[in-house]
């Protein structure tokens, strides 16, 4: 357990953050499922082979980001009411109606702080917060006065339901920008540390990103500028890449042959979950992989031997390439039109389908 001492101004007063699992969906959820064996896209070759051409990865190299706070609110646990986002268009009907509400504990932290005061003009900006069998991701947020959050998007997702294919709706964002959830596919050192203990995985595809310009657009395609996203993802950000590269929302798997000597258990954690649930394309950015810090957690880091480097600069290890990657078939692309269509998905939800 790990106290955060609060303001001075509360004298001896400490707020505790146990470590609590990660938030899941149930097993039949498309994140769950184990792509050890699913067919390959037929042209999974190709994308790659232009995907590297492009640069790769953002950085050129796989790094990790361990910005992302997951914060568990007990029940209880104060409010706060969503307001206007005041540098753009808040994102409707995507995201709950501005007025909606999210618990916000008083240890809270949005991404990449320690409190509640983010750039959110310039910077991504998530809030995270389970409570119950209900996860809140916000966008773009930051405090306004004691009582509310300034953000751009609340979503709020059924850690019961098992989503359909189109997630909460096709052409839908939510605080990712391919319209996943992103609690659920990260990975914590608490997580890491169990699964080394039996030589095993995550047991769920993690995120990742790519620089909007390696992404795949497509003209012929139609939709807006041809934007276009595959499923998983009911949406996409802005990709302007060539049609040849690999799509929004695209789940790549880790080549079953990778070596993984030189590498710590803990790596191999990482190296096993990409290779049988592999890693799924969620938002535009330089940093590949998205990891929980371990603000929270009992575990931490450090204690693993997992840096953002880990990937590219582990003595004796073969760096991870795009090239050590294959793209699963999902099914067709989907031309990108932004005109959002809810899907009406309550915590009693169970649509269970195949990889399509």
């Amino acid at each position: 357990m790990k106290c955060l001492p609060l303001a001075a101004a509360l004298l001896s007063m400490t707020l505790c953050a146990s470590a609590e699992p990660q938030p899941r969906f149930p097993p039949g959820a498309v994140w769950n499922r184990n792509i050890a064996t699913a067919p390959l896209h037929p042209q999974s070759a190709s994308m790659i082979s232009t995907l590297t051409g492009l640069g790769g990865f953002g950085f050129g190299r796989m790094q990790i980001d361990f910005g992302m706070h997951v914060v568990h609110a007990p029940a209880g646990s104060p409010t706060r009411t969503i307001v206007d986002y005041p540098y753009d268009d808040y994102y409707s009907p995507d995201c709950e109606p501005l007025g909606s509400s999210m618990p916000v504990p008083a240890n809270a932290a949005i991404e990449s702080t320690t409190g509640l005061t983010c750039d959110n003009e310039n910077e991504d900006c998530h809030l995270l917060v389970v409570q119950g069998s209900t996860l809140y991701e916000a966008y773009h947020v930051t405090q306004s006065g004691a009582n509310a959050l300034e953000a751009q998007c609340l979503v709020k997702w059924h850690l019961t339901a098992v989503y359909p294919g189109q997630g909460r709706g096709d052409h839908c964002t939510s605080a990712d920008a391919a319209g996943f959830p992103i609690a659920p596919l990260l990975f914590n050192a608490d997580d890491v540390h169990a699964a080394m203990q039996v030589d095993g995985d995550l047991g769920h595809a993690l995120r990742f990103i790519l620089p909007n310009p390696r992404m795949a657009s497509d003209l012929s395609l139609g939709g807006d500028e041809g934007k276009l996203y595959v499923r998983p993802a009911t949406h996409a950000g802005g990709p302007s890449g060539p049609a040849a590269s690999v799509p929004y929302g695209a789940r790549l798997r880790l080549r079953t042959d990778f070596p993984f000597a030189g590498y710590s258990p803990a790596a191999q954690v990482l190296l096993r979950t990409m290779q049988r649930y592999g890693i799924v394309l969620a938002d535009g950015g330089n940093i590949a992989l998205t990891a929980e810090s371990d603000r929270y957690t009992t575990h931490d880091w450090d204690e693993l031997g997992i840096g953002s480097r880990l990937f590219d600069q582990t003595p004796g290890a073969q760096d991870v390439l795009p090239a050590d990657f294959h793209v699963i078939d999902t099914g067709p692309r989907i031309a990108e039109t932004y005109e959002c269509a809810r899907t009406d998905v309550g915590p009693d939800t169970i649509f269970i389908d195949g990889l399509e």
